[in-house]
Formats: structure tokens, C-alpha cells, sequence
């Protein structure tokens, strides 16, 4: 991912918005399942996403002195969003899409961390954020398989049970 085009300032708006809009979507997506061990999943992943975003706010007040933070409608680096239209999307629809935006974030963190001096607590953090992100898609990509396992059974097929 070539990042040479945006500023620092916005590279580090841009990881604080995702991770606080995937905090978002991961909290919603919990409070609407009733499995308990999938809720503690969202759960988990919503938590994750918040250390992420703290760690950029403080990255910001370090690299932008005396500048105060404000968060773009829209993020000036076009990363994938996950999309969460409440009751009406299918889990699976769901995770596919968090699981694009977390491939996606695993390589900006991986690209962002270029711009910093090799082995600075900056650079290593944003390679372990890419690891992490690596593995929040895996625990996804589980979720998803069950999910469409689960949704598979509940299909209908008209006039099933009508028989001679």
C-alpha cells in the first residue's frame, strides 16, 4: 500500500477514525446477538479496537503539539469500511465485511509503520497492530463459516414439505 501521497496527520486521523467506526459496529454488532460466546467475541474485538485508537490519539498529541483533534466525516485515506446495517444484514454479510476491513488495516499499519525510524516504539507498535488485525480476520473468518452454517439451515424452500 503506497502511502506517499498523505501526510502523517492524516495517516494517523485516518487509523483513529477507523479503529473508533470499527469499535462502533463490533459494540452494535454484539448487542444484537444473543449467543453468549459470540457477544464476548464482538465484545473482545470491540476492546481491541479501542486500545488501537488510544494508542493513535496519543501518537497524535505527540507528533501535532498544541493541535486539536478532530475527526473527518470521512477518513482521507479510503480504507474499507464495514458495513452494519443494524438488524437487517446477515452475520455473515457482516463479517465478510469486517473481514475486509481488517486485511485492509493489517496492510496500512504495515505501510504506516515504513514511515517511521526503524525499531522506534512507533513503528514496532504499528507492526504489532498489523499482527493483531491479522488476527482478528482469522477469528472472523471462524465466525463467518459458523454464521453461514447456521444461516444455511434456516433457508425455506417453497413447497418443501408437500408431498404426494
Amino acid at each position: 500500500m503506497d502511502l506517499s501521497r498523505y501526510s502523517l496527520q492524516d495517516l494517523v486521523v485516518t487509523a483513529l477514525k477507523s479503529e473508533w467506526e470499527s469499535r462502533e459496529v463490533y459494540t452494535q454488532a454484539a448487542e444484537m446477538v444473543e449467543n453468549a460466546l459470540l457477544k464476548d467475541r464482538l465484545r473482545f474485538l470491540a476492546q481491541e479496537e479501542d486500545k488501537h485508537r488510544l494508542f493513535f490519539e496519543k501518537l497524535y498529541r505527540k507528533l501535532f503539539v498544541g493541535q486539536e483533534l478532530h475527526l473527518p466525516e470521512k477518513s482521507p485515506v479510503p480504507l474499507p469500511e464495514i458495513a452494519f446495517q443494524e438488524s437487517s444484514v446477515r452475520l455473515s454479510t457482516l463479517f465478510t465485511s469486517a473481514m475486509t476491513a481488517e486485511k485492509a488495516a493489517e496492510e496500512f499499519y504495515h505501510a504506516m509503520a515504513k514511515l517511521f525510524t526503524a525499531g522506534s516504539e512507533e513503528q514496532k507498535t504499528l507492526d504489532y497492530f498489523a499482527s493483531m488485525e491479522k488476527g482478528h480476520y482469522r477469528l472472523l473468518e471462524v465466525e463467518r463459516d459458523e454464521a453461514e452454517r447456521a444461516e444455511d439451515y434456516e433457508i425455506e424452500w417453497p413447497m418443501i414439505h408437500v408431498g404426494p
